[in-house]
C-alpha cells in the first residue's frame, strides 16, 4: 500500500481524489494549500505527492521547486494546461510525471503505480556505490565513510550520489544544477558551491585539504578515492618536489641532513660524529 499526499485546494475535487485513490488501495493524506502541502511532504514523507499547480497561496510550480530543494519524493503534477511548453517546464522543475485535467481515477492510479514501479525498479537490489572508503547506498539512501554512518540532508545525498555515479570524472556545475537541482537552464553556481562546502565538512575535509571532493578550476568537481590522487610530492624520476631523491640526497649531491654523499658537510667540513636521527 502506497502512502500518498494530495495537494489540492478545491474541496470537491480533493474529496473525489481521496475516495478514488483509497478505493484503489492507497493510503491518502491531503493538504489544501501549497505551504501546507510542503510542510506535510517534509514532515510525513509520503511515497508520492499529487500536486495541483493552481493553488491559492503559492504557485504550484514554485511549491515543486521548494519541495525539490529538500526532498526527492516522487511528484505527479495535475494541471489544466496541456501545451507542450507547459509540460516541459513542469518536468524541468522536477516533476516525475503529469496528468491533465479532467482525468479519471483509473488513469491517475495507473500513473501513480507506474512512477512508483519505475523508481522502485531502479533502486531494488542495486549495490552501494563505493569510492575508496566511501559507500553510497542509493536504495537505502545511506552513506558510510570508513564504515561509519554520515548524516546528510536529502539534497546533500542527491549531490553525493550523482558524483558517485560519475566517480573519477569531472562533473560541471551546470550538470549538477540540471540533474540534482532540476534546473536544466542553469542557476546560481554558488548554490552548488555552498552544498559542496557542507558536504566536505561532513566528510571531514575542506576545499584546501580535499580527500574525496576535488575542485577543478573553471570546470567542475570530481569525486575520487584519496589513493587515486597519487603521493603528491614525488616526481616520476623518484625525486621529491623539494629536489631530494628517493635515497634522501638532493640534486647537488648532499643528503637531506646537510652532508654530502662523500660524508662531508655542506660547508666542506667533515662531521665530527654521527648525525642524530631527526623527526619526520
Amino acid at each position: 500500500m502506497a502512502h500518498l499526499l494530495v495537494v489540492e485546494d478545491d474541496p470537491q475535487l480533493r474529496g473525489a481524489l481521496v475516495r478514488a485513490l483509497r478505493d484503489k488501495g492507497h493510503a491518502v493524506a491531503t493538504a489544501p494549500t501549497g505551504m501546507a502541502g510542503l510542510d506535510a511532504a517534509v514532515t510525513h514523507r509520503p511515497d508520492l505527492v499529487v500536486l495541483d499547480l493552481g493553488l491559492p497561496d503559492v504557485d504550484g510550480a514554485q511549491v515543486l521547486r521548494m519541495l525539490r530543494a529538500v526532498s526527492d519524493v516522487p511528484v505527479i503534477v495535475a494541471t489544466a494546461r496541456d501545451e507542450e511548453p507547459a509540460m516541459v517546464s513542469v518536468l524541468g522543475a522536477g516533476a516525475d510525471d503529469y496528468i491533465v485535467k479532467p482525468f479519471g481515477a483509473a488513469q491517475l492510479d495507473a500513473r501513480v503505480k507506474a512512477v512508483l514501479r519505475r523508481l522502485g525498479a531502479g533502486a531494488e537490489g542495486a549495490e552501494p556505490l563505493r569510492v575508496g572508503g566511501l559507500s553510497v547506498d542509493v536504495a537505502a539512501r545511506e552513506v558510510r565513510l570508513d564504515g561509519e554512518p554520515v548524516d546528510l540532508t536529502p539534497r546533500e545525498f542527491d549531490l553525493l550520489a550523482h558524483l558517485a555515479r560519475r566517480a573519477g570524472q569531472v562533473v560541471s556545475r551546470r550538470e549538477l544544477l540540471a540533474e540534482v537541482w532540476h534546473q536544466p537552464l542553469g542557476g546560481a553556481d554558488k548554490t552548488v558551491d555552498v552544498h559542496l562546502s557542507w558536504l566536505r565538512r561532513k566528510l571531514g575535509e575542506t576545499a584546501l585539504a580535499p580527500r574525496y571532493l576535488h575542485t577543478v578550476r573553471t570546470v567542475g568537481v570530481k569525486l575520487c578515492a584519496p589513493e587515486e590522487r597519487g603521493s603528491g610530492g614525488t616526481a616520476s624520476d623518484g625525486s621529491a618536489s623539494d629536489g631530494s631523491t628517493s635515497d634522501g640526497s638532493t640534486s647537488d649531491g648532499s643528503t637531506s641532513d646537510g652532508t654530502a654523499s662523500d660524508g662531508t658537510a655542506s660547508d666542506g667540513s667533515a662531521p665530527d660524529g654521527p648525525v642524530p636521527d631527526r623527526p619526520l
